[in-house]
């Protein structure tokens, strides 16, 4: 398949650049991937279309407040963004101005608080740098970080929980998992209520996320990898509705992603934690997930190409025809699409 088989024409104006003071005020548009049926409701009606019985799989991964900024020692601003922990105080980093930030380079942050120096030049033009700090990284981070919000988010974050979810708790991402950004405790509640089980995951999102497909043909891409989690716990349960005849919801793209690559030929999810690249895309057979919960995406990403596989190239395209002559609000603050 091809990368233009995935084009839309997306207006500017619709990408979402602050999240509604409500989360689950967010409209919700309904797909049935069968027939390419589609309805408008809002996200607070989501109970309405879960049975006793289904099973609800989130991601609780939390942003880390990765982005730095500071100054070179010999002059100059510098930013950096963390994408992932190498050990002893090494990260694989975003740089700005990358020109500026060669081997051997050394930062500043926060009057002195963080330093650190640039060691390498990784493939793809990051850099591995080497943190000098007091204490515990994680404590320095939170004082000094900032959120690392996606490219397309131009506006100042005003509260910075709301790039997290209600539920986050494992620390360790560069991008929210956005489609869970729009539940609220009280809607978790209702729907437990309902009979419905919820349980966890954990994708470490990088920000690969939003890297786009350059090749045409679009098997030729080639995947980030990203570090998660299934508990004994969600393994369990999830096996445990299959089995019942119940329903496997994956809430976003990542909590897809993770059940999927630990779910084995005979469909049954296995416990574990390990690094995964999978790629997901039409002709893809699902092992795990019945339905999804997901934001609205961008024109020729991996992430459409996702749920194409789940619901057809044909009823996706047009439902998000429908979403933009609608107005729904697009990507990370935007609204949601369940694709049932």
């Amino acid at each position: 398949m091809k990368k233009s088989d995935f084009y839309f024409d997306l207006p500017e104006e619709l990408i979402a650049q602050t999240p509604l003071e409500k989360r689950d005020s967010s409209r919700l548009l309904r797909l049935d991937k069968e027939t390419g049926e589609v309805e408008h409701r809002h996200f607070y009606e989501l109970p309405s279309f879960l049975n006793a019985g289904d099973c609800l799989v989130l991601n609780d991964t939390r942003v880390l407040p990765a982005r730095l900024l500071g100054c070179r020692e010999s002059g100059g601003s510098v930013e950096l963004v963390l994408l992932r922990d190498l050990g002893e105080g090494r990260w694989e980093c975003l740089s700005r101005p990358g020109r500026k930030t060669k081997p051997g380079t050394r930062l500043s942050f926060g009057e002195g608080e963080l330093t650190a120096t640039v060691e390498a030049v990784a493939e793809g033009g990051n850099r591995i740098v080497r943190f000098h700090y007091e204490g515990i990284f994680l404590e320095v981070l939170e004082r000094l970080g900032k959120m690392p919000l996606p490219p397309y988010i131009r506006e100042e974050l005003q509260d910075a929980e709301r790039y997290q979810t209600v539920y986050s708790r494992e620390l360790g991402s560069a991008a929210a998992p956005t489609a869970g950004l729009h539940f609220t405790p009280e809607l978790l509640r209702e729907i437990e209520n309902k009979g419905v089980k919820v349980c966890y995951v954990t994708l470490h999102v990088g920000l690969g996320t939003f890297r786009p497909v350059k090749e045409e043909e679009i098997e030729d891409h080639a995947m980030h990898s990203e570090f998660c989690v299934v508990t004994p716990e969600t393994a369990a349960a999830v096996n445990e509705t299959k089995r019942n005849g119940g329903r496997v919801i994956a809430v976003g793209t990542t909590s897809c992603r993770t059940l999927e690559s630990f779910t084995d030929e005979n469909g049954v999810l296995q416990a574990g934690s390990r690094w995964t690249d999978i790629f997901i895309y039409p002709g893809y057979r699902f092992r795990c997930i019945d339905a999804l919960v997901t934001n609205f995406h961008l024109p020729e990403s991996t992430l459409i190409m996702l749920v194409s596989a789940l619901a057809g190239r044909e009823h996706v395209l047009h439902a998000y025809e429908i979403a933009v002559q609608e107005r729904y609000r697009f990507f990370s603050f935007g609204d949601a699409m369940l694709i049932l």
